[in-house]
């Protein structure tokens, strides 16, 4: 029997990467309502920008700042702009039109950058510490550490702020919670911010573990969204845990025999199996 251990860990790196992506998607949606499509598309350009940036000698951080400033800035525009002329809407009519953004941003960042796969190269790929037989990156290592850091603070943010506390009062009674005097625009607001910095964040890891095209990392959003699902749309915890073991369970499928070149596919029947098991749990409750 092989050794799992080295598989697992390698598999760390992506499962960071699904997880950071799932808890964005929940804290979105317990807020507002909106399940992001768009998710993955602004973590593409994120990464687009980046690659722009340290082509240009950029140092490091300020690359990941324009990176990360550019999908929030877009995340913020839909949130105050677009997304408010929604919120009357069904839950699934608001979930579509971020569709629409994937598509114009997805369509943008091919026109701009063109279509040639690319891989985002950082500083931090030059050193790497060896566990298990795995050679980890310092960026590996730096995103897992950036992962749990984000998750502590949003964990954090939803139980121990105002803004957290409005989140939740938000995601059980959005009527009733505006006419207590919750300011609706003001906790959106927030929350589309936040997702987009998650956004931008996954999509330079992302892009650095596989390779930098639009499409490939606009699907970023397929293994979120079964996270997500997993999670209930509701719990951080679960969502984190559920995008760390997707993530593991690509990396060990190399060894199914006849699966391992149809690996990636993974996350995508994960995905249906969530949605199917959350359709039969509705119905049964």
């Amino acid at each position: 029997m092989p050794d799992l251990l080295p598989f697992l860990i390698s598999g760390l790196g992506v499962g960071a990467v699904y997880a950071l992506s799932g808890v964005g998607l929940v804290v979105l949606y317990r807020s507002s309502g909106v399940l992001n499509f768009a998710f993955g598309a602004l973590g593409a350009v994120a990464a687009y920008v980046a690659w722009s940036a340290l082509d240009r000698e950029w140092p490091l951080w300020l690359a990941a700042l324009a990176a990360v400033a550019t999908s929030v800035a877009i995340s913020l525009a839909y949130g105050r702009l677009l997304a408010p002329r929604l919120a009357e809407r069904e839950p699934t009519v608001r979930s579509i039109g971020t569709l629409g953004l994937a598509l114009i941003v997805l369509g943008f960042t091919e026109w701009f950058w063109g279509e040639q796969p690319r891989r985002l190269v950082l500083p931090t790929d030059a050193g790497a510490i060896e566990f298990a037989d795995v050679r980890l990156t310092y960026t590996r290592v730096l995103g897992l550490a950036a992962a749990v850091a984000m998750m502590a603070a949003v964990g954090l943010l939803l139980a121990r702020t105002r803004i957290g506390l409005a989140m939740r009062a938000l995601a059980d009674k959005r009527g009733l919670s505006a006419i207590l005097g919750i300011r609706v625009l003001q906790v959106d607001t927030a929350a589309w911010v936040i997702s987009g910095a998650f956004a931008g964040v996954c999509g330079l890891l992302l892009a650095n573990i596989v390779r930098m095209q639009a499409t490939v990392l606009t699907f970023l959003v397929i293994p979120a969204f079964a996270a997500a699902i997993i999670g209930r749309l509701s719990s951080l915890p679960v969502t984190a845990a559920a995008g760390l073991a997707i993530g593991m369970l690509e990396a060990v499928a190399v060894l199914v025999p006849g699966f391992s070149p149809f690996r990636t596919a993974t996350p995508f029947l994960i995905a249906l199996l969530a949605i199917v098991l959350w359709r039969d749990a509705s119905r049964k409750a």
